[in-house]
């Protein structure tokens, strides 16, 4: 028999009403997770191009790494959301404990891994300036040496989402991003007593700021709460953290959540290849590459967000068998991140000069800044559409698909880098590469996502 269904329950209601709720403080974290980036770019640009190169360079490895956090957030999530859906509580809880036990044991194995292999890691990309190399080590120590901090609030948000709950991810991050602001300048450039620690300093407030907000989610899971008020808990609370779910809880985790872990550690290797080709260009180029993705993570984190609201709302729906309500969301959604991306796109077009000062002040790097924006900013609305449309489709459970075709069409960009670098384009042609691959993402997940409800319906019919 069924539990009784939580009251965050995405079945029912206003269809648009569901989505916002859920939707726009998933949207607020995203932009406070872009606030928390861009203060550390506009920051370290004041120590120059070295500083922003190799915080570029030591940041990759954290990406790279995100696979592991990536695994067990998908897993989880998507178990969770469609555990609820059929009213399966303490099922849902199982899937949450072992997504948490596992993202704890992943972050802990990589940190150490991190410190103990850090120059050569760094020595992959081929920077022969001394400086950059030096930030390079000094910040992928810190970041990625303590990154269960990171690894936990990942995983933590897409459970909390899959049950409705997007406001709590939001106050954490809110907090966090408070805390990285204050003590970015003042770490970076030494204010008062502290010293001017400068890119170890934005690692420490960077780390500092992820401790904060997972001990903000972790409190909403343990804190005491009134009987009168405890119509929606957590599925973490009371089950007891740390003891063990039934193996097939893990497995399960495990063969969701893979397909997820290699596409984005996939997506950071091929990152990582083009920072090699755009590293003959001068360390301008890598830091140009490492701040223009973070300023383009506006739209990114913003249709990443969306996406996880899409992967909760279609987990649960297909959970109770309602894929009219998948679609209609989806199209509601649609229209949503489209208006977003143009927007970005129209900003990146029309001020990409005005823009990029406010991270450099070389005027070479500032000229490479505008071209970058120009150019991958056309590509904006369709991104946003694929990231929307890779959670809805792994709400469904279709997580190797994502990753086939995400790995794919990514994967496109080295051939096309090398092919555009090497013309009269030069490092536009990589610029190039990475616009027209997204256009054709997005193109591509649109239909799937199509396609892939009238597969779910039919299978749903005959069951």
């Amino acid at each position: 028999m069924s539990e009784k269904r939580p009251s965050g329950d995405l079945t029912e209601g206003p269809i648009f009403k569901v989505l916002s709720r859920l939707a726009l403080p998933i949207m607020a974290s995203s932009f406070l997770s872009t606030a928390y980036n861009i203060t550390d770019m506009a920051w370290i640009g004041m120590l120059g191009a070295d500083a922003v190169a190799g915080v570029g360079v030591g940041g990759m490895y954290s990406w790279l790494s995100q696979g592991l956090s990536a695994l067990t957030r998908m897993g989880g999530q998507v178990y969770v959301a469609q555990s609820l859906g059929r009213g399966q509580r303490r099922e849902a809880g199982h899937y949450a404990r072992a997504a948490v036990q596992m993202v704890i044991g992943f972050g802990l194995l990589f940190g150490l891994i991190s410190l103990l292999f850090t120059g050569p890691l760094v020595g992959f990309f081929g920077i022969e300036d001394a400086v950059t190399v030096g930030y390079a080590r000094v910040y992928m120590k810190i970041t990625c040496g303590l990154i269960l901090f990171s690894y936990i609030n990942y995983t933590l948000t897409g459970l909390f989402t899959a049950q409705g709950d997007s406001k709590t991810p939001l106050k954490a991050n809110a907090l966090g991003l408070l805390v990285n602001m204050v003590f970015d300048p003042v770490l970076i450039l030494g204010v008062g007593p502290f010293p001017r620690m400068e890119v170890a300093g934005a690692a420490v407030a960077t780390v500092g700021a992820q401790a904060v907000v997972m001990l903000v989610m972790v409190w909403e899971i343990i804190k005491p709460v009134k009987k009168e008020k405890a119509e929606r808990p957590n599925v973490l609370r009371g089950a007891g953290l740390f003891r063990p779910s039934p193996a097939g809880y893990y497995r399960d985790v495990l063969r969701m959540g893979v397909p997820t872990a290699l596409q984005t550690s996939v997506y950071c290797l091929i990152s990582m290849v083009l920072t090699r080709m755009v590293a003959v260009f001068g360390s301008g180029a890598v830091a140009v590459q490492r701040v223009g993705g973070q300023i383009e993570s506006i739209c990114w984190n913003a249709a990443e967000g969306f996406g996880t609201a899409m992967n909760a709302f279609v987990g649960q729906n297909f959970g109770a068998a309602k894929t009219g309500r998948m679609r209609t969301g989806y199209r509601i959604s649609l229209m949503m991140v489209l208006s977003l991306g143009t927007a970005v796109t129209l900003a990146f077009l029309l001020f990409p000069v005005p823009i990029s000062r406010l991270f450099f002040h070389e005027t070479d790097v500032i000229a490479i800044s505008a071209g970058y924006l120009m150019i991958v900013g056309l590509s904006e609305p369709f991104m946003a559409v694929e990231l929307m449309s890779e959670g809805a489709i792994a709400g469904l459970g279709k997580t190797k698909l994502c990753s086939a075709i995400s790995v794919t069409l990514t994967g496109m960009r080295i051939p096309l880098a090398w092919l555009l670098g090497g013309t009269a384009l030069g490092l536009n042609g990589i610029w190039w590469a990475l616009t027209l691959s997204s256009v054709c993402k997005g193109i591509v997940f649109y239909f799937t996502f199509r396609r892939e409800c009238v597969r779910s319906e039919r299978m749903l019919r005959g069951k």
